[in-house]
């Protein structure tokens, strides 16, 4: 099956301006790990109508998307680019963070207000929120580009310019091997 047209995520900066904002990032460590609760990121509010945030994102991800009146996808195709698969249940579709909730609690996000931490779990603006293979989302997990980076290649250099423009929007740090892993993933874009 062909990879159907992909609706991307608003806010992709391109190369040159994902480099300034990385050479902008403050490196620091991660604290506060221990406190993290992914509770304190309400995430998949209402947008619109009966629509939340994930099927907010299906739709806008997903090709021939058809929803019921509660706004659950009941058919349509999702291409993930992290892995290259296409899917035709939304089942097998999960909603990305990008940079992941803990991820960003261990950048700064912990000193958020409640109100804040929303906002980030729910960002449609920037380039936070992305559907793609739910095994492989659940495998990524909580890591950062130092640990882990989509398998399809050719998607690093957009991955990196993606997470790049979310930790500089939001002003969340980042690790020394993180920083050198996004830079690395730069240098791919042509």
């Amino acid at each position: 099956m062909a990879a159907p047209a992909q609706a991307a995520p608003t806010g992709i900066p391109s190369t040159a301006t994902a480099q300034t904002y990385l050479n902008a990032l403050t490196v620091a460590a991660e604290a506060n790990a221990s406190t993290y609760d992914r509770d304190l990121f309400p995430h998949w509010i209402t947008i619109s109508g009966t629509c939340n945030t994930r099927e907010t994102v299906l739709k806008r991800d997903g090709t021939s998307v058809v929803t019921d009146s509660a706004c659950a996808s009941t058919s349509g195709s999702w291409y993930s680019p992290y892995d290259g698969a296409t899917w035709t249940a939304a089942s097998d579709v999960d909603i990305d963070h990008v940079v992941p909730l803990a991820e960003a609690w261990r950048s700064g996000a912990s000193a958020w207000t409640t109100t804040k931490r929303q906002s980030f779990a729910n960002d449609l603006t920037r380039p936070q929120l992305i559907a793609v293979t739910d095994n492989v989302n659940q495998s990524k997990s909580d890591q950062d580009p130092s640990t882990w980076q989509p398998s399809v290649t050719s998607y690093r250099c957009t991955y990196a310019k993606m997470w790049i423009a979310v930790k500089y929007y939001w002003a969340l740090t980042l690790q020394s091997a993180e920083k050198t892993a996004l830079q690395t993933m730069l240098n791919t874009c042509s």
